[in-house]
């Protein structure tokens, strides 16, 4: 029984991409061939992250999940992120672009914070189809942009808390009068699990549903919900960067693939195990669990992701 219900665990615990079913174990017997790549196009150039806020959303949480967004950008001045920071997290996927044969990828890819659009009259209503994500996504910038859905905790979503907690993927902008050409842009979708399934997509902060019941971690930005979007949303953007349109780097099926943050689930810090994060850094004052540091004195905890030059989950404590 002990044995099937670490297995369970293991399954819940790979919640950054959506539909991402197999068990870890299942892949990685070569290790040094985990992530195949698929000879299509990454994310290179100056991309803009445009966020759609679907829902009520207090001002304390969008800055949480801005200043992430900002986080991963170097400051252009002094002082200095304090390490171990978001964009030393970051550098991690760099290494997919010199192993990339696609000649654009040698591009620096670099996000920028961008357009942030409110919808908080719920105008495709509270229970969201996979249809309406990419609907509310196309109402973002569509050249050179990621656009990033975030569901408040009032709406359902098709899949959410079953078997997923967020998702990626690409649509394709239709041709307008006087432009005939057509962009295809990438779309992310996260929603905040904190009333529907925390224990399922905001895992650490809140006891699993399946495995080993270890005490929940503080979160580092006092918002269960929220800190936990900000798990999946980097994950999430790992995935994107990395295999954007579904032909770069990923194991197993490409409807539910394995990628470069979900290949290494429910790990944070170094000695991860089925039930434990990982070592992580403990603010003194609040009592919170982090592993990097971000813009404007924040803290967050994020996953370990997949380093395709050591065959190894790269973790930042």
């Amino acid at each position: 029984m002990a044995t099937v219900l670490l297995k369970i665990f293991f399954l819940l615990s790979i919640f950054h991409i959506s539909l991402a079913s197999r068990r870890l174990n299942e892949l990685v017997q070569n290790p040094t061939q985990l992530l195949h790549y698929h000879n299509g196009p990454l994310l290179s150039g100056k991309i803009s992250i445009n966020l759609i806020w679907y829902g009520h959303f207090k001002p304390s949480q969008k800055a949480i999940v801005s200043d992430f967004i900002t986080s991963l950008s170097p400051s252009p001045s002094p002082p200095q992120t304090i390490q171990p920071s978001v964009v030393s997290w970051w550098k991690t996927t760099e290494k997919y672009y010199h192993l990339s044969s696609n000649k654009k990828a040698t591009r620096k890819l670099s996000f920028s914070l961008n357009k942030q659009i409110l919808d908080e009259s719920y105008s495709l209503g509270k229970s969201l189809t996979n249809k309406h994500l990419i609907e509310l996504a196309s109402k973002g910038e569509h050249r050179n942009a990621v656009n990033v859905v975030l569901t408040s905790a009032d709406v359902a979503v098709e899949g959410f808390c079953m078997s997923r907690c967020g998702t990626h993927g690409s649509s394709s902008t239709g041709r307008t009068k006087g432009n005939d050409k057509s962009y295809k842009f990438a779309y992310i979708w996260v929603g905040n699990s904190e009333t529907q399934c925390p224990g399922h997509c905001a895992w650490p902060f809140h006891q699993p549903i399946y495995g080993p019941q270890s005490p929940p971690l503080v979160a580092p930005n006092n918002d269960v919900g929220i800190d936990g979007m900000v798990i999946n949303l980097a994950s999430l953007l790992a995935g994107t960067a990395t295999n954007p349109f579904g032909n770069g780097f990923f194991q197993g099926p490409a409807e539910a693939p394995l990628e470069a943050a979900s290949a290494c689930p429910g790990v944070y810090g170094k000695g991860a195990y089925p039930g434990y994060a990982g070592n992580l850094l403990v603010d003194s004052s609040t009592g919170a669990s982090y592993n990097a540091h971000g813009a404007n004195g924040r803290k967050y905890l994020l996953p370990s992701l997949y380093d395709p030059s050591t065959s190894s989950c790269s973790t930042l404590v």
